[in-house]
């Protein structure tokens, strides 16, 4: 049996994984003003914001360390069984939820669901360079950061919904098994790699091959990754590019927290919303994440398709989405009423994304497959570092209802992303073994 395009199925099976991913994340954010009626019903509304920081910053500390410790899993045991160790876990950290009573059982599920669920990025950063040529990968990673907004889409309106009819703690294990229904189609369709997958057609075996090798390969090479620089970890993190990633991942990356955990939070206490009315509103921002990744992973192809270098496309991308991001979380400050500031997150989340798609690809830009995941895994450890600094701000900056502050640093860090691209990766190409 042959199964064409069948590159594209299997990104849409790791968009899929990262909508879920969403789902099981977000349900704590979503759920939290019923959690802490039933949990700690005697503390007071910073108390509460607090306990909620700490266990968002248990969370993002393990998936930091998750995306380190899955970078070395995926390159290791490969893309397919890197997947089912990833979503099998986590997804019985999401059942597991249901069992909390408080703090210290919140926090221990939330740091299991956080190691496992850091594997959906490097995998799909390795996925992405096994199957698709370097022309096609900002559109393949736009495809599967939309689950993200997807995700982000569904998960706030489902979960409100679900309330109606279940308890917080049934929420937890309903999303949690959707997971584990995930692993059925990707063991059975994501067989091998695309140099021996037997469903693979043979024009699109070698439209991939041929698509990743560099510019001085010849065709003995075609499924060969001799002439691919894949060094040790310490000569990965001697080389300044790497930093550039790494910096990049680092400052971008907390702008998109800030809005996963506080959205929710943001329109109880500023605009006093209960899930229901924050189900109404909440998913807007989704949207703009939705289109901003597509637009892109499709801004990037077409310039690529152009005669543009993969340098001035990628670095055009990522500034153009910095660029976007800037003004309006300045907006923020004051936005008046909560449609205007949904909309305005919207437009943020859309700047965020038409960016981090391109960001996100860097590592494959400049290293070898075998060294792609290793990479991605400390960018992405890197970005939930700086995440769990800022949330860990948020209650501190926000004590009295003003989120001003935060959206200030937030804009900083748009400016520091961009920076750390232009002047530490001074050419986004394939790096040379060092003489």
């Amino acid at each position: 049996m042959k199964l064409t395009g069948l590159r594209w199925w299997v990104i849409a099976l790791i968009a899929l994984a990262t909508v879920i991913n969403y789902i099981d994340r977000q349900a704590l954010s979503v759920l939290w003003p019923d959690i802490v009626e039933k949990l700690f019903p005697d503390e007071s509304a910073l108390e509460r914001k607090q306990i909620y920081a700490n266990i968002s910053i248990v969370f993002v500390f393990a998936y930091a360390f998750g995306q380190a410790i899955f970078g070395k899993i995926f390159d290791w045991v490969g893309t397919r069984i890197g997947f089912v160790l990833s979503i099998g876990v986590w997804s019985l950290a999401t059942i597991l939820h249901a069992f909390a009573q408080g703090v210290l059982s919140f926090s221990f599920f939330r740091a299991i669901l956080g190691v496992a669920e850091a594997g959906n990025w490097p995998g799909a950063a390795k996925g992405n360079a096994e199957w698709f040529p370097t022309k096609e990968r900002a559109l393949a990673q736009g495809i599967f950061n939309s689950g993200a907004a997807i995700g982000g889409i569904i998960a706030i309106p489902l979960i409100a919904f679900l309330t109606v009819y279940f308890s917080w703690q049934m929420i937890f294990v309903v999303i949690g098994l959707v997971g584990l229904l995930w692993l059925i189609p990707w063991i059975i369709l994501v067989k091998a790699p695309p140099g021996s997958h037997p469903w693979i057609t043979e024009h699109e075996r070698e439209y991939i091959l041929t698509g990743q090798r560099t510019s001085d390969s010849t065709d003995d090479d075609l499924e060969s990754d001799s002439d691919e620089y894949c060094p040790s970890t310490a000569e990965l993190l001697a080389r300044k590019q790497s930093w550039g990633v790494i910096i990049a991942s680092a400052a971008i990356d907390p702008i998109w927290w800030l809005f996963v955990f506080w959205i929710p939070i943001y329109l109880n206490e500023v605009y006093g919303m209960d899930v229901k009315s924050i189900g109404i509103y909440g998913w807007v921002p989704y949207v703009g994440a939705m289109l901003g990744a597509w637009f892109g992973g499709l801004l990037a192809q077409n310039r690529l398709k152009a005669g543009w270098s993969t340098d001035k496309t990628r670095k055009f991308a990522i500034t153009l989405g910095c660029l976007i991001m800037l003004p309006s979380l300045l907006a923020m400050a004051n936005p008046g009423a909560p449609s205007i500031a949904v909309l305005i997150m919207a437009v943020i989340l859309f700047g965020f994304q038409t960016a981090i798609g391109n960001v996100q690809t860097l590592a494959s830009d400049l290293l070898g497959k075998k060294a792609v995941g290793t990479l991605s895994g400390f960018a992405g450890m890197a970005a939930k570092l700086g995440a769990v600094g800022l949330t860990s701000l948020v209650p501190i900056l926000t004590a009295d209802g003003n989120y001003t502050p935060a959206f200030v640093i937030g804009a900083s860090l748009a400016i520091i992303a961009a920076a750390a691209v232009w002047i530490l990766i001074p050419k986004i190409e394939p790096l040379k073994r060092p003489d």
